[in-house]
C-alpha cells in the first residue's frame, strides 16, 4: 500500500477511509495522540510513545480498548503494510462515539485511528529560523490532546513569516514551541524546561538528556526566559522526527552558534541511537 488508515479494525488508503459524524474527535477534539518514524519498517521509540500515549489518555479519563503490547504489536504489524519502510507514523484515540454532548458515559471504549504515510526524519543539520508568539494554550499541555487550534495557528503565522517553528511563551517564560521542544546550551549545560504541566515530555527531549548524560554534559531542567534564550550559546529544537535541530535566527535577530562541538556531538548521538534502533524489523519485535 502506498499509505494506510486504520480505524477500529478496518484498513484503507488514508483518502478512502471514513469515520462516523458521532466519533466525538470530530466535534470535540476530545482525544489524545502520539506519532513516531520508522526506518527499515521498525517504529523508533515506539515504547516511550506508547507510555506518553496511555498517560496522556488516562489524565483524560478516556480507556484505551487494547493493552500497550497488544497496540504496540498492531502498530508493528501495520507499518509492514505500507510500501515504504520509512513513515510516519500517528496514532490517536477518541473518547468514542456518541451523539453531541459534552458528557460522556465512563467506561466506553475509545476509538482507534492509526494513519501511515512515506516521510523521512529531517536533516539534522538543517538550521532553523524560528518566531516567538505568546503561549494562550490550555494549562494541561503536558497531555498531548487534538485540541491543538493555538498550535496550528502558530504555524500558520510561523509559515507566513518564511520561518522553521515558533516557540511559545508565557509571561517571559519559554515553554515549548508548537510541534517541538526547546532548549538551550549555556556555559556548556544543557537547560531545558521542567515537564511540568506547560510542555509536553517529548521523547526526543529525553534522549537529549540521556545522551548529555553519556557525553558528560551538564543538564538543568528548569524554566529559562525569553532574554535567556536569545542570550543562549545554542538554542536546539527538538521532536520524533527532527531530534537535535540548530536555530540560528529569533524573531529576526542571530542567536547561538557559540556551541558547536556540544551541539554536533549531541546530533551525532542523536542520529546514531536512530540508526541502531531501526536496524532491522526482527530486532524491534523483541523490543515489543
Amino acid at each position: 500500500m502506498k499509505n494506510l488508515g486504520y480505524y477500529n479494525g478496518k484498513i484503507g488508503l488514508i483518502e478512502e477511509m471514513t469515520v462516523p459524524m458521532t466519533d466525538r474527535a470530530c466535534y470535540f477534539g476530545d482525544g489524545v495522540y502520539d506519532a513516531t518514524y520508522s526506518r527499515n519498517h521498525v517504529i523508533y521509540m515506539l515504547d516511550a510513545h506508547l507510555d506518553r500515549f496511555y498517560r496522556s489518555a488516562q489524565k483524560l479519563g478516556i480507556t484505551i480498548p487494547y493493552a500497550k503490547d497488544e497496540l504496540g504489536s498492531l502498530l508493528a504489524n501495520l507499518v509492514t503494510k505500507v510500501d515504504d519502510p520509512e513513515q510516519f507514523v500517528y496514532w490517536q484515540i477518541s473518547r468514542g462515539a456518541a451523539i453531541r454532548s459534552h458528557t460522556f458515559p465512563a467506561g466506553v471504549p475509545g476509538n482507534l485511528w492509526v494513519m501511515l504515510n512515506p516521510c523521512k526524519v529531517r536533516d539534522v543539520h538543517k538550521k532553523l529560523k524560528l518566531i516567538t508568539v505568546p503561549d494562550t494554550r490550555f494549562l494541561h499541555c503536558d497531555v498531548k490532546t487534538l485540541n491543538l487550534i493555538p498550535s496550528v495557528m502558530a504555524a500558520i503565522r510561523t509559515e507566513e513569516s518564511g520561518c522553521d517553528e515558533a516557540v511559545f511563551h508565557r509571561d517571559g517564560r519559554v515553554t515549548e514551541c508548537s510541534h517541538s521542544n526547546v532548549s538551550i546550551i549555556k556555559d556548556g549545560v544543557f537547560r531545558t524546561a521542567p515537564t511540568d504541566n506547560l510542555i509536553l515530555p517529548g521523547i526526543a527531549r529525553a534522549n537529549l538528556i540521556k545522551f548529555c548524560g553519556e557525553l558528560g554534559v551538564g543538564v538543568r531542567e528548569e524554566a529559562f526566559s525569553l532574554d535567556e534564550m536569545m542570550d543562549a550559546d545554542e538554542v536546539i529544537v527538538s521532536s520524533s522526527g527532527s531530534f537535535c535541530l540548530q536555530a540560528y535566527e529569533i524573531d529576526g535577530k542571530p542567536v547561538g552558534g557559540r556551541s558547536p562541538e556540544i551541539l554536533g556531538k549531541l546530533q551525532e548521538a542523536a542520529v546514531r541511537d536512530f540508526m541502531e534502533k531501526t536496524e532491522d524489523m526482527e530486532k524491534a519485535y523483541r523490543l515489543i
